[in-house]
């Protein structure tokens, strides 16, 4: 990291320099406070489609990202109390988690969630991991569609690797999770299990040790945060007792106090 700026300073340049690469909102009048820069930078990184950017801004980024790690606070496995099993429970955010994989729950076009400001877990995990985790996703999905026709969107429970990139953790695992129309169906309490054992399927093969799951599908998907629970935690006990030793931690990442609830009750 580059101890020769600040991190206030740092921000401030990043608010120009993509001010500038947005075109649309050069010349926005920056705010002095701390707050609203960080928003207005949030806000820019949040909207931008992927493409290049010069290699002094990506540098500037990356020191004041990880720097903004630093200050959140990294939390390590040995933070968070081990169940039996090789599971654990934690409340917080994901983004803070030093594990091999963060698991993001991504939408069918993968590319993050272009909404300013948005609380859903993929817009958080796009803007702390930094314009080049948007740039990874759309290479993957742009190979994916000179196979599949230029139609192609992720499938509904088929995990996408990518690296981690200013984030604490080392990779991203993104997927789709099932979205609850009307009425919930066998059909979509197993896509949501196959969510959980795909995602697994996939550390296993690239010996990722721990993985840190959010609550898939349970936010704007609408699926009962109950009884995705209770398949998460189902899905996970019987992928672990069929592959022992394969992983060392599986965390069940929650944010709400009433997910919390869901799962301690389920790994009682």
């Amino acid at each position: 990291m580059d101890k020769t700026m600040t991190q206030d300073q740092r921000l401030s340049f990043l608010v120009e320099a993509f001010k500038v690469d947005s075109g649309e909102y050069k010349d926005l009048i920056t705010p002095g406070d701390t707050g609203d820069r960080r928003r207005i930078l949030r806000s820019l990184m949040n909207i931008r489609m992927p493409g290049a950017m010069p290699e002094d801004v990506l540098r500037v980024q990356d020191d004041y990202l990880r720097g903004r790690a630093e200050e959140k606070g990294v939390v390590t496995l040995d933070d968070i109390p081990a169940l039996p099993g090789g599971l654990s429970l934690w409340q917080g955010d994901i983004t803070r988690l030093a594990v091999d994989a963060i698991v993001n729950a991504a939408n069918s076009q993968m590319l993050g969630c272009f909404v300013p400001m948005h609380t859903c877990i993929d817009n958080c995990i796009h803007t702390f991991a930094g314009i080049q985790l948007r740039a990874a996703c759309s290479r993957q999905m742009e190979a994916l569609r000179r196979q599949y026709g230029p139609d192609y969107e992720q499938p509904t429970s088929v995990p996408m690797l990518t690296d981690a990139y200013n984030l604490p953790a080392k990779k991203v695992i993104h997927i789709v999770g099932p979205i609850v129309e009307d009425r919930l169906t066998p059909a979509l309490e197993q896509a949501l299990a196959d969510c959980y054992t795909n995602t697994l399927d996939m550390c296993a093969v690239n010996g990722l040790k721990s993985v840190a799951f959010c609550c898939i599908s349970t936010g704007v998907f609408r699926f009962p945060g109950r009884r995705a629970a209770q398949i998460a935690v189902k899905a996970v006990k019987e992928w672990m007792h069929g592959h022992p030793g394969a992983m060392d931690r599986v965390i069940f990442n929650v944010y709400k106090d009433e997910d919390k609830a869901y799962y301690e009750q389920e790994l009682r």
